[in-house]
């Protein structure tokens, strides 16, 4: 019974031991989105998203270099999201002054 009760203890605590994954896909879209953005001047035209995007993305890989993958998660996810509003602000004020994309 001693031996049942030492690896239930054993799995119990391996389970609790189960880190989170790095936000590989969070990271690699965020900075996807960042550059798309970037590329139809986004700063120019849509400061205030691209600006909080670049804060964000700053923000997330301080994070996901300390290891808090969590937090790092949902900052890159914000960044992306900052990022492409960014990019389609910046498309409509552009296609509204008729300049070329």
């Amino acid at each position: 019974m001693k031996f049942v009760s030492t690896i239930f203890l054993i799995l119990v605590n391996l389970t609790g031991c189960v880190t989170t994954q790095a936000p590989i896909e969070e990271y690699t879209l965020a900075d996807a989105a960042i550059k798309s953005a970037k590329s139809v001047q986004a700063v120019r035209y849509s400061a205030g998203y691209w600006h909080q995007a670049e804060e964000f993305f700053r923000q997330a890989r301080i994070l996901y270099r300390e290891r808090e993958y969590e937090q790092a998660k949902d900052l890159f996810i914000q960044a992306r999201i900052a990022a492409e509003k960014a990019e389609n602000s910046a498309r409509l004020l552009r296609q509204k002054t008729g300049d070329i994309l």
